[in-house]
């Protein structure tokens, strides 16, 4: 099969490699329709996380048919098509039983290096380092999926594959990162980046109640399409947003702030320049820019809700100031369990369209262009790859039309 395999920093190559294979017997192989890029994605190809090795085939967010299951499968049937949440639970340990997902005891073979990394093991998660179980990932035409009984959402045939597809990832991601910032009806919530996750995020936290959505970052494009979803926007690159906020919220603060950027945060003043240097030379794994300014910024007693991604150690976190204001943290990877089958209703009730997040449709092969493209940060938002072949005249000419029809 073809499958996009890391090679090393920002080089990712789209090969042939085996097919995946049946290895227990609650196995399920999957062939994949639509894959994604995400924005931790990035992550790997900057060669910011580590755990990573030559040949390891990327990719968390995907969905498809099931062409084969285990013996021991009960709950899945070939030709069944299905979304994969992109943290893989046993279903029956300690932290499953709590719905901590993210968390379960059992299905990351790699336990013992992902304990001296973080402590104690978390789950396993697709595509996403030997640190998280080494599996194999989606962006590929095959994938092998364990615990198949557990973690697959069978998904109605009349939705489209890009109107469910982001149930793997970035749509409970968000709403996961709005559920922890405690919102409480007519409250103000910033939200540090306003890519794919800030853009659910956004959506989510004023389906919860939230009075003002206040969406920052510097990418015109993302900004837009946070104000087409109802939010204010700064624009951190033209404003200091540690003074602005204060002035919007009558000098309080907002009641929450979600950091949706995690590692590779990046800015224009004296921590941004500390955080690149110290990562430039191996002295920090995380660039914790954004996380200071929720710190500085939210009211006292208020929440910080953290769900971009951060791997490794920081410095220079302003802990008196989180502990004097009385702040509350939330973070951790997403719970998917929790919100799949929840969210999947809100979809099919109408109440909102993940497609919406989509800017670039591109076949596999194209990958390694898109992973590019993607680490600049501007027109791209969201890519969805076809792995069996280019996109139809259709997609490829509405694409090609989209820049065109926002000049």
């Amino acid at each position: 099969m073809r499958a996009l395999c890391w090679n090393g920093i920002k080089d990712v190559r789209v090969e042939t490699v085996p097919d995946p294979k049946i290895i227990n017997p609650k196995d399920a192989i999957l062939k994949i329709t639509s894959t994604a890029i995400c924005g931790s994605d990035l992550h790997l190809y900057g060669g910011y996380m580590p755990g990573l090795k030559h040949g390891d085939i990327l990719g968390h967010e995907f969905m498809g048919e099931v062409v084969e299951v285990g013996k021991e499968v009960k709950k899945l049937k070939v030709g069944d098509r299905v979304v994969v949440p992109f943290t893989i639970a046993c279903g029956n340990c300690f932290f499953c039983d709590e719905q901590l997902w993210a968390c379960c005891d059992n299905s990351n073979p790699n336990a013992a290096l992902g304990a001296k990394m973080f402590g104690y093991t978390t789950s396993g998660l697709f595509g996403y380092t030997h640190l998280c179980g080494g599996y194999a990932g989606g962006q590929a035409q095959y994938v092998r999926v364990p615990f198949a009984d557990v973690g697959p959402l069978k998904v109605p045939a009349h939705l489209s594959d890009e109107q469910v597809l982001f149930l793997s990832d970035i749509y409970p991601t968000g709403y996961m990162a709005a559920e922890n910032a405690n919102i409480r009806q007519g409250d103000t919530v910033a939200i540090w980046g306003c890519g794919p996750v800030g853009q659910f995020a956004i959506r989510s936290a004023l389906s919860l109640g939230a009075g003002r959505v206040i969406a920052i970052d510097d990418s015109q494009e993302r900004l837009k399409m946070a104000k087409q979803g109802g939010a204010l926007t700064l624009n951190f690159k033209e404003v200091n947003v540690v003074d602005v906020l204060p002035e919007m919220t009558g000098g309080l603060g907002p009641d929450s702030c979600i950091d949706a950027v995690g590692m590779e945060a990046h800015g224009y003043g004296i921590g941004a320049v500390y955080d690149l240097a110290k990562t430039k030379v191996g002295l920090m794994t995380d660039r914790p820019n954004v996380l200071r300014q929720c710190i500085y910024t939210c009211r006292k007693g208020g929440t910080v809700s953290i769900i971009g991604v951060y791997g490794g150690v920081a410095d220079k976190i302003p802990l008196g100031a989180a502990f004097n204001k009385g702040l509350n943290f939330k973070m951790g990877q997403t719970h998917m369990l929790r919100y799949m089958k929840p969210l999947l209703e809100k979809i099919e009730a109408g109440e909102i369209d993940p497609s919406f997040v989509v800017t670039h449709r591109a076949a596999l092969e194209d990958a390694p262009k898109m992973y590019s493209e993607f680490a600049k940060r501007g027109k791209v938002v969201k890519t969805v790859l076809d792995p069996f072949g280019a996109r139809t005249k259709v997609e490829r000419a509405r694409e090609e039309l989209a820049p065109q029809a926002s000049r």
